[in-house]
Protein backbone atom coordinates (compact mmCIF):
# COMPACT_ATOMS: atom_id res chain seq x y z
CA UNK A 1 0.00 0.00 0.00
CA UNK A 2 0.86 3.57 -0.58
CA UNK A 3 1.07 4.12 3.35
CA UNK A 4 2.25 2.17 6.42
CA UNK A 5 -0.12 3.91 9.17
CA UNK A 6 -4.16 5.04 9.78
CA UNK A 7 -1.93 8.93 10.69
CA UNK A 8 0.08 9.02 7.43
CA UNK A 9 -3.10 8.29 5.35
CA UNK A 10 -4.59 11.44 7.16
CA UNK A 11 -1.50 13.78 6.88
CA UNK A 12 -1.67 12.73 3.02
CA UNK A 13 -5.49 13.75 2.65
CA UNK A 14 -4.52 16.86 4.68
CA UNK A 15 -2.03 17.68 1.84
CA UNK A 16 -4.23 17.32 -1.09
CA UNK A 17 -6.45 20.43 0.81
CA UNK A 18 -9.17 18.07 1.86
CA UNK A 19 -11.14 18.93 5.12
CA UNK A 20 -9.64 16.59 7.93
CA UNK A 21 -11.29 17.08 11.49
CA UNK A 22 -7.99 18.30 13.56
CA UNK A 23 -9.20 16.70 16.71
CA UNK A 24 -7.98 13.17 15.95
CA UNK A 25 -4.41 12.33 17.85
CA UNK A 26 -1.87 9.68 18.11
CA UNK A 27 -1.05 8.12 21.38
CA UNK A 28 1.99 5.98 22.25
CA UNK A 29 0.04 4.42 25.62
CA UNK A 30 -3.53 3.18 26.94
CA UNK A 31 -2.95 6.01 29.59
CA UNK A 32 -2.57 8.77 26.64
CA UNK A 33 -5.93 7.18 25.43
CA UNK A 34 -8.01 7.61 28.62
CA UNK A 35 -6.43 11.39 28.88
CA UNK A 36 -7.60 12.11 25.55
CA UNK A 37 -11.11 10.66 26.02
CA UNK A 38 -11.33 12.84 29.77
CA UNK A 39 -10.39 15.70 27.39
CA UNK A 40 -12.60 15.49 24.97
CA UNK A 41 -16.04 14.67 27.93
CA UNK A 42 -16.30 18.32 27.94
CA UNK A 43 -14.76 20.23 24.99
CA UNK A 44 -16.88 18.04 22.70
CA UNK A 45 -19.99 19.66 23.63
CA UNK A 46 -17.94 22.93 21.71
CA UNK A 47 -17.93 20.89 18.21
CA UNK A 48 -20.57 22.11 15.36
CA UNK A 49 -21.94 18.85 15.78
CA UNK A 50 -23.04 16.09 18.37
CA UNK A 51 -21.12 13.55 19.15
CA UNK A 52 -21.20 10.51 21.97
CA UNK A 53 -18.02 8.86 22.07
CA UNK A 54 -14.84 8.14 20.72
CA UNK A 55 -13.18 6.11 18.47
CA UNK A 56 -10.02 4.18 19.44
CA UNK A 57 -7.90 2.79 15.83
CA UNK A 58 -4.78 0.72 15.53
CA UNK A 59 -2.31 3.16 13.40
CA UNK A 60 -0.74 0.32 11.41
CA UNK A 61 -1.83 -0.59 8.80
CA UNK A 62 -0.06 -4.00 9.05
CA UNK A 63 -1.87 -4.85 11.81
CA UNK A 64 -5.11 -3.70 11.11
CA UNK A 65 -4.96 -6.23 8.02
CA UNK A 66 -3.98 -9.07 10.56
CA UNK A 67 -6.74 -8.23 13.11
CA UNK A 68 -8.90 -8.58 10.31
CA UNK A 69 -12.89 -8.06 10.24
CA UNK A 70 -16.12 -9.95 11.65
CA UNK A 71 -19.08 -9.70 9.63
CA UNK A 72 -20.32 -6.58 11.16
CA UNK A 73 -17.36 -4.22 12.63
CA UNK A 74 -13.52 -4.15 12.39
CA UNK A 75 -11.37 -5.92 14.71
CA UNK A 76 -9.02 -3.29 14.90
CA UNK A 77 -11.10 -0.33 15.91
CA UNK A 78 -13.41 0.24 19.21
CA UNK A 79 -16.01 3.28 20.12
CA UNK A 80 -15.92 4.58 24.00
CA UNK A 81 -19.14 5.85 24.61
CA UNK A 82 -19.82 8.64 27.31
CA UNK A 83 -22.45 8.04 29.71
CA UNK A 84 -25.77 8.61 27.82
CA UNK A 85 -27.43 11.78 29.23
CA UNK A 86 -30.97 11.56 30.83
CA UNK A 87 -33.90 14.15 30.92
CA UNK A 88 -37.09 13.51 32.62
CA UNK A 89 -40.37 13.63 31.80
CA UNK A 90 -44.40 12.41 31.78
CA UNK A 91 -45.40 8.85 30.20
CA UNK A 92 -48.68 9.90 28.66
CA UNK A 93 -49.60 6.13 27.07
CA UNK A 94 -48.23 3.33 25.61
CA UNK A 95 -48.77 1.98 22.08
CA UNK A 96 -47.62 -1.56 20.67
CA UNK A 97 -45.97 -2.23 17.30
CA UNK A 98 -46.01 -5.12 15.23
CA UNK A 99 -42.68 -6.21 13.37
CA UNK A 100 -42.37 -8.35 10.00
CA UNK A 101 -41.57 -11.33 12.81
CA UNK A 102 -44.49 -10.85 14.51
CA UNK A 103 -42.82 -9.55 17.75
CA UNK A 104 -44.62 -7.29 19.43
CA UNK A 105 -42.88 -4.03 20.68
CA UNK A 106 -44.17 -1.70 23.39
CA UNK A 107 -43.35 1.97 22.63
CA UNK A 108 -43.75 5.17 25.07
CA UNK A 109 -45.58 7.95 24.37
CA UNK A 110 -44.22 11.19 26.39
CA UNK A 111 -44.29 14.72 27.52
CA UNK A 112 -42.10 16.02 24.53
CA UNK A 113 -38.60 16.77 26.05
CA UNK A 114 -35.19 17.95 25.16
CA UNK A 115 -32.66 15.55 25.16
CA UNK A 116 -28.99 15.46 23.84
CA UNK A 117 -29.89 18.79 21.30
CA UNK A 118 -33.56 17.30 20.45
CA UNK A 119 -36.91 17.24 21.17
CA UNK A 120 -37.84 13.60 22.23
CA UNK A 121 -41.45 12.30 22.17
CA UNK A 122 -41.51 8.37 21.75
CA UNK A 123 -38.70 5.91 23.72
CA UNK A 124 -38.36 2.39 23.48
CA UNK A 125 -39.69 -0.01 26.13
CA UNK A 126 -38.19 -3.36 24.77
CA UNK A 127 -40.68 -5.43 25.85
CA UNK A 128 -43.16 -6.93 28.70
CA UNK A 129 -40.53 -7.74 31.15
CA UNK A 130 -38.79 -4.03 31.01
CA UNK A 131 -42.86 -2.68 31.72
CA UNK A 132 -43.03 -5.34 34.64
CA UNK A 133 -39.46 -4.37 35.78
CA UNK A 134 -40.30 -0.97 35.88
CA UNK A 135 -43.39 -1.26 37.76
CA UNK A 136 -44.71 1.43 34.81
CA UNK A 137 -47.77 3.38 35.53
CA UNK A 138 -49.60 5.77 33.13
CA UNK A 139 -48.31 9.63 34.12
CA UNK A 140 -45.36 8.57 35.65
CA UNK A 141 -42.34 10.73 35.39
CA UNK A 142 -39.92 8.64 33.67
CA UNK A 143 -36.19 8.88 33.22
CA UNK A 144 -35.29 8.95 29.64
CA UNK A 145 -32.05 8.46 27.88
CA UNK A 146 -30.35 8.43 24.93
CA UNK A 147 -27.42 6.37 24.60
CA UNK A 148 -25.41 4.48 21.39
CA UNK A 149 -29.13 3.68 20.32
CA UNK A 150 -31.17 6.14 17.56
CA UNK A 151 -34.03 5.69 20.02
CA UNK A 152 -34.57 6.80 23.05
CA UNK A 153 -35.55 4.53 25.49
CA UNK A 154 -37.10 4.54 29.30
CA UNK A 155 -34.87 3.61 31.68
CA UNK A 156 -36.45 4.25 35.36
CA UNK A 157 -39.21 5.82 37.35
CA UNK A 158 -39.27 8.50 39.93
CA UNK A 159 -41.77 6.62 42.06
CA UNK A 160 -41.85 8.77 44.43
CA UNK A 161 -44.06 11.10 42.15
CA UNK A 162 -46.51 8.62 40.95
CA UNK A 163 -50.19 9.99 41.23
CA UNK A 164 -52.24 8.55 44.13
CA UNK A 165 -54.56 6.49 41.83
CA UNK A 166 -52.35 6.05 38.87
CA UNK A 167 -53.33 3.01 36.66
CA UNK A 168 -50.57 0.46 36.02
CA UNK A 169 -49.53 -0.36 32.32
CA UNK A 170 -50.79 -3.90 31.41
CA UNK A 171 -48.80 -5.92 28.07
CA UNK A 172 -51.72 -6.99 26.02
CA UNK A 173 -53.03 -10.43 25.71
CA UNK A 174 -53.78 -10.37 22.15
CA UNK A 175 -52.43 -8.36 18.58
CA UNK A 176 -52.99 -4.62 18.62
CA UNK A 177 -53.10 -5.34 15.13
CA UNK A 178 -55.20 -8.45 13.95
CA UNK A 179 -56.75 -9.10 17.27
CA UNK A 180 -54.89 -12.86 17.59
CA UNK A 181 -54.05 -13.83 20.81
CA UNK A 182 -50.24 -13.28 21.49
CA UNK A 183 -47.77 -16.43 22.52
CA UNK A 184 -44.26 -16.33 24.10
CA UNK A 185 -41.74 -18.96 23.33
CA UNK A 186 -40.09 -20.42 26.14
CA UNK A 187 -36.69 -18.59 26.63
CA UNK A 188 -38.01 -15.70 24.78
CA UNK A 189 -38.41 -12.06 25.99
CA UNK A 190 -41.12 -10.81 23.46
CA UNK A 191 -44.41 -11.92 23.09
CA UNK A 192 -45.15 -13.00 19.27
CA UNK A 193 -48.40 -12.54 17.09
CA UNK A 194 -48.28 -15.85 15.55
CA UNK A 195 -50.77 -14.87 12.81
CA UNK A 196 -47.95 -14.52 9.77
CA UNK A 197 -50.40 -14.73 6.46
CA UNK A 198 -53.12 -12.31 7.90
CA UNK A 199 -51.57 -9.90 10.27
CA UNK A 200 -50.89 -6.50 8.37
CA UNK A 201 -47.85 -5.19 9.64
CA UNK A 202 -46.13 -8.61 9.34
CA UNK A 203 -46.72 -8.90 5.78
CA UNK A 204 -45.97 -5.77 5.24
CA UNK A 205 -43.03 -5.74 6.91
CA UNK A 206 -41.74 -8.96 5.31
CA UNK A 207 -42.38 -7.17 1.43
CA UNK A 208 -40.38 -4.26 3.02
CA UNK A 209 -37.40 -6.79 3.93
CA UNK A 210 -37.64 -8.56 0.65
CA UNK A 211 -37.18 -5.51 -1.43
CA UNK A 212 -34.28 -3.97 1.44
CA UNK A 213 -30.59 -3.21 -0.35
CA UNK A 214 -29.34 -6.37 0.93
CA UNK A 215 -31.91 -8.31 -0.40
CA UNK A 216 -33.62 -7.77 -3.80
CA UNK A 217 -32.57 -4.05 -3.77
CA UNK A 218 -35.61 -2.63 -5.50
CA UNK A 219 -35.54 1.20 -4.37
CA UNK A 220 -38.48 2.45 -6.55
CA UNK A 221 -40.36 0.95 -3.87
CA UNK A 222 -40.75 2.29 -0.81
CA UNK A 223 -42.78 2.09 2.91
CA UNK A 224 -45.69 3.95 1.97
CA UNK A 225 -45.75 2.37 -1.72
CA UNK A 226 -46.02 -1.32 -0.14
CA UNK A 227 -48.78 0.18 2.28
CA UNK A 228 -51.19 1.40 -0.55
CA UNK A 229 -50.05 -1.79 -2.74
CA UNK A 230 -51.26 -3.83 0.54
CA UNK A 231 -54.28 -1.67 1.36
CA UNK A 232 -55.70 -1.77 -2.36
CA UNK A 233 -55.51 -5.94 -2.49
CA UNK A 234 -52.57 -6.08 -5.50
CA UNK A 235 -49.93 -7.32 -2.93
CA UNK A 236 -49.80 -9.57 -0.12
CA UNK A 237 -46.42 -11.63 -0.56
CA UNK A 238 -42.93 -11.04 -2.05
CA UNK A 239 -44.14 -12.74 -5.13
CA UNK A 240 -46.85 -10.46 -6.03
CA UNK A 241 -44.76 -7.88 -6.87
CA UNK A 242 -43.63 -9.67 -9.94
CA UNK A 243 -47.31 -9.76 -11.16
CA UNK A 244 -47.51 -5.92 -10.71
CA UNK A 245 -49.49 -4.07 -14.03
CA UNK A 246 -48.75 -0.53 -15.50
CA UNK A 247 -53.09 -0.41 -15.03
CA UNK A 248 -52.82 -1.39 -10.97
CA UNK A 249 -49.89 1.07 -10.21
CA UNK A 250 -51.51 4.15 -12.15
CA UNK A 251 -54.01 3.51 -9.39
CA UNK A 252 -51.45 4.40 -6.53
CA UNK A 253 -51.27 8.37 -5.47
CA UNK A 254 -48.41 9.74 -6.92
CA UNK A 255 -47.60 7.59 -9.33
CA UNK A 256 -47.16 8.84 -12.72
CA UNK A 257 -45.61 7.50 -16.07
CA UNK A 258 -41.86 7.57 -15.18
CA UNK A 259 -42.51 6.39 -11.65
CA UNK A 260 -44.61 3.58 -13.29
CA UNK A 261 -41.68 2.65 -15.65
CA UNK A 262 -39.10 2.75 -12.36
CA UNK A 263 -40.54 0.65 -10.32
CA UNK A 264 -41.68 -1.82 -13.19
CA UNK A 265 -37.99 -1.54 -14.36
CA UNK A 266 -36.74 -2.22 -10.82
CA UNK A 267 -38.59 -5.38 -10.29
CA UNK A 268 -37.71 -6.89 -13.59
CA UNK A 269 -33.93 -5.93 -12.71
CA UNK A 270 -34.20 -7.39 -9.15
CA UNK A 271 -34.47 -11.15 -10.87
CA UNK A 272 -30.90 -11.08 -11.80
CA UNK A 273 -30.09 -10.84 -7.56
CA UNK A 274 -27.93 -13.42 -6.76
CA UNK A 275 -29.93 -16.93 -4.76
CA UNK A 276 -28.21 -15.63 -1.45
CA UNK A 277 -30.28 -11.88 -1.74
CA UNK A 278 -33.58 -13.64 -1.92
CA UNK A 279 -32.81 -16.32 0.63
CA UNK A 280 -31.95 -13.53 2.86
CA UNK A 281 -34.89 -11.93 1.46
CA UNK A 282 -37.77 -14.19 2.41
CA UNK A 283 -36.73 -13.24 5.96
CA UNK A 284 -36.03 -16.51 7.84
CA UNK A 285 -35.56 -16.28 11.25
CA UNK A 286 -31.98 -16.13 12.07
CA UNK A 287 -30.93 -16.40 8.41
CA UNK A 288 -29.02 -13.14 8.02
CA UNK A 289 -27.08 -12.08 5.28
CA UNK A 290 -23.85 -14.01 6.05
CA UNK A 291 -25.64 -17.37 7.02
CA UNK A 292 -27.75 -16.82 3.64
CA UNK A 293 -24.22 -16.83 1.63
CA UNK A 294 -23.27 -19.77 3.45
CA UNK A 295 -26.37 -21.69 2.96
CA UNK A 296 -26.51 -21.34 -0.60
CA UNK A 297 -22.32 -21.59 -1.18
CA UNK A 298 -22.86 -25.27 0.85
CA UNK A 299 -26.06 -26.08 -1.34
CA UNK A 300 -26.05 -24.50 -4.30
CA UNK A 301 -29.88 -24.61 -4.67
CA UNK A 302 -33.17 -23.74 -2.67
CA UNK A 303 -34.29 -27.30 -3.87
CA UNK A 304 -31.20 -28.81 -1.95
CA UNK A 305 -31.62 -26.25 0.68
CA UNK A 306 -35.31 -27.21 1.15
CA UNK A 307 -34.58 -31.09 0.77
CA UNK A 308 -32.15 -30.97 4.05
CA UNK A 309 -32.97 -32.14 7.31
CA UNK A 310 -32.23 -30.29 10.51
CA UNK A 311 -29.08 -32.70 10.86
CA UNK A 312 -27.71 -31.95 7.40
CA UNK A 313 -27.75 -28.36 8.03
CA UNK A 314 -26.50 -28.27 11.27
CA UNK A 315 -23.16 -29.99 10.15
CA UNK A 316 -22.62 -27.25 7.56
CA UNK A 317 -20.00 -25.05 8.65
CA UNK A 318 -20.83 -22.23 11.50
CA UNK A 319 -24.85 -22.95 10.78
CA UNK A 320 -25.82 -25.07 14.42
CA UNK A 321 -29.00 -26.37 15.43
CA UNK A 322 -30.99 -22.55 16.02
CA UNK A 323 -30.65 -22.24 12.51
CA UNK A 324 -31.09 -25.35 10.80
CA UNK A 325 -34.44 -25.78 13.08
CA UNK A 326 -35.46 -22.23 11.57
CA UNK A 327 -34.75 -22.55 8.34
CA UNK A 328 -36.84 -26.62 8.80
CA UNK A 329 -39.49 -25.08 10.28
CA UNK A 330 -39.58 -22.35 7.07
CA UNK A 331 -39.83 -24.62 4.34
CA UNK A 332 -42.48 -27.03 6.55
CA UNK A 333 -44.78 -24.10 5.89
CA UNK A 334 -46.89 -25.02 3.02
CA UNK A 335 -47.39 -21.23 2.22
CA UNK A 336 -43.90 -20.72 2.17
CA UNK A 337 -43.12 -23.71 -0.03
CA UNK A 338 -45.50 -21.90 -2.30
CA UNK A 339 -44.03 -18.77 -2.08
CA UNK A 340 -40.85 -19.96 -3.12
CA UNK A 341 -42.12 -21.98 -6.05
CA UNK A 342 -44.48 -18.27 -7.65
CA UNK A 343 -40.90 -16.43 -6.94
CA UNK A 344 -39.30 -19.43 -9.44
CA UNK A 345 -41.95 -19.43 -11.82
CA UNK A 346 -41.40 -15.54 -11.69
CA UNK A 347 -37.62 -16.07 -12.37
CA UNK A 348 -35.97 -15.59 -9.89
CA UNK A 349 -32.12 -16.92 -9.16
CA UNK A 350 -32.81 -19.67 -6.83
CA UNK A 351 -29.90 -21.66 -7.22
CA UNK A 352 -25.82 -20.32 -7.75
CA UNK A 353 -25.44 -19.47 -11.45
CA UNK A 354 -22.55 -20.82 -13.33
CA UNK A 355 -20.93 -16.68 -13.57
CA UNK A 356 -21.05 -17.20 -9.81
CA UNK A 357 -19.36 -20.44 -9.71
CA UNK A 358 -17.12 -18.86 -12.08
CA UNK A 359 -17.41 -22.41 -13.70
CA UNK A 360 -16.49 -23.88 -9.99
CA UNK A 361 -13.10 -24.39 -11.63
CA UNK A 362 -12.30 -27.36 -9.52
CA UNK A 363 -12.69 -29.21 -6.49
CA UNK A 364 -8.83 -29.08 -5.97
CA UNK A 365 -9.36 -27.46 -2.56
CA UNK A 366 -12.24 -29.36 -1.09
CA UNK A 367 -12.73 -29.58 2.30
CA UNK A 368 -9.51 -27.55 3.02
CA UNK A 369 -9.65 -23.87 5.38
CA UNK A 370 -7.27 -21.01 4.23
CA UNK A 371 -6.01 -17.42 5.84
CA UNK A 372 -4.61 -15.01 3.43
CA UNK A 373 -1.95 -12.65 4.53
CA UNK A 374 -0.02 -10.01 2.73
CA UNK A 375 1.03 -8.74 -0.22
CA UNK A 376 0.76 -11.02 -3.31
CA UNK A 377 1.96 -10.68 -6.80
CA UNK A 378 -0.66 -12.39 -9.27
CA UNK A 379 -3.71 -11.67 -7.38
CA UNK A 380 -5.48 -8.65 -5.09
CA UNK A 381 -6.63 -10.38 -1.54
CA UNK A 382 -10.10 -10.37 -2.55
CA UNK A 383 -9.15 -12.46 -6.01
CA UNK A 384 -6.93 -15.03 -4.41
CA UNK A 385 -10.06 -15.51 -1.86
CA UNK A 386 -12.65 -15.74 -4.95
CA UNK A 387 -10.07 -18.02 -6.59
CA UNK A 388 -10.15 -20.40 -3.42
CA UNK A 389 -14.10 -20.55 -3.36
CA UNK A 390 -14.09 -20.77 -6.49
CA UNK A 391 -11.85 -24.44 -6.06
CA UNK A 392 -13.87 -25.81 -3.26
CA UNK A 393 -11.72 -24.09 -0.13
CA UNK A 394 -13.19 -22.21 2.62
CA UNK A 395 -11.44 -18.68 3.74
CA UNK A 396 -11.06 -18.06 7.31
CA UNK A 397 -10.36 -14.52 8.64
CA UNK A 398 -8.21 -15.79 11.93
CA UNK A 399 -5.73 -18.61 12.28
CA UNK A 400 -6.50 -21.37 14.70
CA UNK A 401 -5.70 -25.13 15.07
CA UNK A 402 -8.40 -26.46 12.20
CA UNK A 403 -7.11 -23.97 9.46
CA UNK A 404 -5.30 -26.00 7.19
CA UNK A 405 -2.67 -23.67 5.33
CA UNK A 406 -1.96 -20.38 5.70
CA UNK A 407 -0.61 -18.46 2.12
CA UNK A 408 1.79 -15.87 2.80
CA UNK A 409 2.41 -12.68 1.33
CA UNK A 410 4.79 -9.88 1.25
CA UNK A 411 5.06 -8.17 4.34
CA UNK A 412 2.50 -10.53 5.71
CA UNK A 413 1.96 -10.18 9.91
CA UNK A 414 4.95 -11.65 12.03
CA UNK A 415 2.59 -12.67 14.63
CA UNK A 416 0.15 -14.42 12.00
CA UNK A 417 3.02 -16.25 10.75
CA UNK A 418 4.06 -17.18 14.41
CA UNK A 419 0.92 -18.38 15.53
CA UNK A 420 0.76 -20.45 12.40
CA UNK A 421 4.44 -21.86 13.04
CA UNK A 422 2.88 -22.69 16.85
CA UNK A 423 -0.40 -24.66 16.04
CA UNK A 424 0.91 -26.71 12.98
CA UNK A 425 -0.70 -24.36 10.36
CA UNK A 426 1.09 -25.15 6.94
CA UNK A 427 2.50 -21.73 5.42
CA UNK A 428 2.31 -21.90 1.68
CA UNK A 429 3.87 -19.69 -0.97
CA UNK A 430 1.64 -17.73 -3.40
CA UNK A 431 3.58 -20.07 -6.01
CA UNK A 432 2.90 -23.38 -4.15
CA UNK A 433 -0.84 -22.30 -4.02
CA UNK A 434 -1.03 -22.04 -7.42
CA UNK A 435 0.75 -25.26 -8.36
CA UNK A 436 -1.94 -27.05 -5.76
CA UNK A 437 -4.57 -25.58 -8.14
CA UNK A 438 -2.67 -26.54 -11.31
CA UNK A 439 -1.86 -23.09 -12.34
CA UNK A 440 1.63 -23.29 -11.94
Amino acid sequence: GLFSTHQQSIKALEAWGFNVSPTYRQCQTIEQVFAYIDEWEHKRHELPLDTDGIVVKVNSLAQQDELGFTAKSPRWAIAYKYPAESATTTLQEVSYQVGRTGAVTPVAHLEPVQLAGTTVKRASLHNANEIARLDLHFNDQVYVEKGGEIIPKVTGVNTALRPPNAQKVVFPTHCPECGTELIRQEGEAAFYCPNTSGCPPQIRGRIEHFISRQAMDIDSLGEKTIEQLYNKGFVSNPAHLYQLTAQQLAQLEGFKEKSIQNLLEGVEKSKQAPAANVLFGLGIRYVGKTVAEKLIEHFGSFEALQAANEETLANVHDIGHRIAQSVVAFFENPENVALVQALDTAGLQLKVQAHEQAGAQSQALSGKSFVVSGVFEQFGRNDLKATIKQHGGRVVSAISGSVNYLVAGQNMGPAKQEKAQKLGVEIITEAQFLEMIGQA
